[in-house]
């Protein structure tokens, strides 16, 4: 999004938390604002020192549009602005968060944040992203978004060269997850699967590929992590930031997550070529055409998990079928040439600049 800005022509700043990706930011051409913040935290206080702390950003750099994404900076971002001389707020839904996806912990939140949410995308210079029809629905139902003011974007977009297309490995099945160890991703679904398919005597090898997000209430705890890997039935790989090597080795893509925005991880693999499995929640069901580029099994099911994963371990015609429609899908509606343009689109629309002149 920030390249689809300077594509434009525009200065473009990144006000975000750092850890090791300064480099990779700056490298692209794009100013880096550092701003520390705490993504856990629930209370009033800190957050509204965190809106000041933005708001003293905008009013620095008087940008004419801010782009929030994800719902706790959109929250926060959205406040800010009206503090400050923006020009237009855009707010990117990535997902709904924890708070949407039904914990008992979070009803007070689900309680409130919608009627603050509604009160904030009243004003006419904010635009809504949502990245698929159930979050798009679901905004319309709580009367937070605006129909006039909102955009469906699906992803981020995903560089088709850097995650081509390439044969499975002949290698046994590996079935690869990539995301961070939470609860809500649907980790303990997938372990149970894997214990179930080692019942059933299946070959599959089960791979996770990601850390602990020890800023997230719902991450894996390190005692069940070391319990899981002493059991020795699913590979831990770790973080690893070279992920169409990753899928490059594989030969089945697996997500069986409560809810999503839209899976990048699901994308890069659909770009490779693998076959899908995920769950039929919100952000999944946008990307996974059941019995078309993969399978869709009901959340919270391991035993529906652990037969879609072994259905398609035992058939490689119906994995490379599924590759290949699912390579397809993503050349069509999500690379990141066709995400961009949108982006430009938009951002050419608040400007007030003649987007199709610009593209030329």
């Amino acid at each position: 999004m920030a390249r689809a800005a300077a594509d434009l022509g525009c200065e473009v700043a990144v006000v975000t938390r750092l850890c090791e990706h300064q480099k990779i930011i700056e490298d692209a051409g794009i100013r880096v604002i550092p701003f520390s913040f705490e993504r856990r935290n629930l209370n009033p206080l800190k957050e509204l020192l965190t809106v000041f702390r933005l708001a003293a950003v905008f009013r620095r750099e008087k940008p004419d549009i801010v782009h929030n994404v994800a719902v706790k900076l959109v929250l926060d971002g959205t406040l800010a602005a009206l503090f400050s001389p923006v020009g237009h707020v855009v707010n990117s839904f990535i997902g709904m968060g924890v708070i949407f996806t039904g914990q008992n912990d979070r009803e007070l939140l689900r309680s409130i944040l919608p009627v603050i949410f509604r009160s904030l995308m009243r004003s006419k210079n904010v635009y809504t992203i949502v990245q698929n029809k159930d979050d798009l629905s679901l905004l319309e139902t709580l009367k937070i978004s605006i129909k006039e003011r909102t955009v469906l974007i699906r992803g981020s977009g995903v560089d088709l060269v850097l995650f081509s297309q390439t044969p499975e490995p002949d290698t046994p099945v590996r079935v690869v997850m990539v995301s961070r160890l939470l609860w809500d991703k649907g980790i303990g679904e997938l372990v149970e699967a894997a214990r179930l398919l080692k019942q059933r005597g299946c070959s599959a090898r089960v791979r996770i590929v990601g850390s602990p997000d020890p800023g997230n209430p719902k991450t894996v705890d390190e005692k069940t992590l070391s319990c899981w890997q002493a059991e020795g039935i699913i590979e831990f790989s770790g973080q690893n930031n070279e992920i169409a090597k990753v899928w490059a080795s594989s030969h089945i893509a697996v997500l069986p997550s409560y809810r999503e925005g839209l899976p990048m991880s699901l994308l890069e693999a659909a770009s490779c070529g693998r076959p899908l499995i995920a769950t039929d929640v919100p952000g999944c069901r946008e990307l996974v055409k059941d019995g078309v580029n993969g399978i869709l099994v009901p959340a919270y099911d391991a035993s529906a998990l652990a037969d879609a994963i072994e259905t398609l371990v035992n058939d490689r015609t119906l994995r490379k079928n599924m590759g290949q429609q699912a390579r397809t899908m993503v050349e069509a509606d999500y690379s990141s040439v066709v995400v961009m343009e949108k982006i430009k689109e938009l951002y050419a629309q608040l400007l007030d600049v003649d987007f199709k002149r610009l593209s030329k």
